[in-house]
């Protein structure tokens, strides 16, 4: 079966061609962005006057959640304009 040219260059421009370094370099950068994520947790842990964790984990305080739910989505806008 003969595909027109036309339709031939549009079925092979559809493919995605995904370059190893660049693929390797996303992992890279995810892994970066994950481990300072982690640090500033650490950190914000340290500074807080109550462990963060227990407060989060055990007592359940929603509260307290969302606030580190918005630190945690400010952070990773940082990380990712930075990498970007």
């Amino acid at each position: 079966m003969n595909l027109p040219t036309h339709l031939l260059a549009l079925a092979q421009s559809t493919f995605v061609t995904i370059n190893l370094s660049d693929f390797v370099a996303s992992l890279l950068y995810s892994f970066v962005g994950i481990v300072i994520f982690c640090l500033t947790f650490v950190v914000v842990d340290k500074l807080t006057p109550y462990d963060l964790w227990k407060e989060l984990v055990e007592s359940k305080n929603t509260a307290l959640a969302m606030v580190v739910a918005g630190l945690g989505l400010g952070v990773c806008l940082i990380i990712a304009a930075a990498i970007h």
